[in-house]
């Protein structure tokens, strides 16, 4: 009687590579899309989550991703992956919520708005308020970062959400021991005082801004408001 077992073999062999080359075929990502990243690029997001030979399967994307986000990824919470077909794939990233960052021994160190440290990094990030005037001995990765009044970072978040709004970008924010502010533009500086008016200080400062980059000095806004000052301010230039 005939052996059939390695006939039987070499057609389950044949099998499998049929399956394979109709399962890579099939499930073969063809189109990414990627929500929330304003950090990394599409492309390095995709290259994060779909690395390795496999990594434009889809089957093997919705077996590896399946009830697990992608974690470990600095300045991203998670990443979390959908299959929409067989052949398109959606990356939804979830970013840590940054409110500024203070410089700690040569590394930058990235804070929420509770003033938890959450990233530290040799990289700055564009857009993310660099803060001086903080007195502080340390900064420790995931811990508070130790201030005396812990308001500032209310006042921070507060200042960041009205930088959005009237698209404005200042390359630092100080803050002096009676929590006055002064925002930087080059060798500009702008003098906020306190929060008092700050939504009509920060519409004056917008309307203005153009005509004092590039120009050394400061432009006293401490105590404008629109009612008493009718839209007037000064700015004095350096000698």
């Amino acid at each position: 009687m005939t052996d059939r077992r390695p006939f039987i073999a070499l057609c389950i062999v044949l099998i499998l590579i049929i399956a394979g080359i109709v399962v890579w075929g099939y499930f073969g990502v063809e189109e990414v899309s990627v929500t929330g990243s304003t950090h990394y690029t599409d492309e390095e997001i995709e290259d994060m989550v779909m690395k390795g030979p496999l990594g434009h399967n889809s089957l093997y994307l919705l077996l590896k991703y399946r009830n697990r986000s992608v974690r470990d990824v600095p300045f991203i919470e998670r990443m979390d992956v959908s299959i929409d077909s067989p052949t398109s794939v959606t990356i939804n990233v979830y970013e840590k919520a940054i409110a500024g960052y203070v410089r700690y021994l040569g590394r930058y160190m990235y804070f929420d708005r509770n003033g938890n440290i959450v990233e530290a990094s040799t990289e700055m990030i564009p857009g993310i308020p660099f803060v001086t005037g903080l007195d502080f001995d340390e900064c420790v990765l995931y811990e508070p970062l130790p201030v005396q009044n812990e308001e500032i970072f209310s006042t921070i978040l507060a200042l960041t959400q009205l930088f959005e709004k009237y698209e404005i970008k200042p390359d630092r924010i100080y803050f002096d021991d009676e929590m006055n502010i002064t925002l930087y533009f080059g060798n500009a500086r702008i003098l906020l005082g306190s929060m008092e008016n700050i939504d009509e200080k920060m519409m004056k400062l917008k309307s203005v801004l153009s005509s004092i980059m590039g120009l050394s000095g400061e432009l006293h806004l401490e105590n404008y408001s629109l009612d008493k000052d009718e839209g007037y301010v000064t700015f004095e230039r350096d000698d």
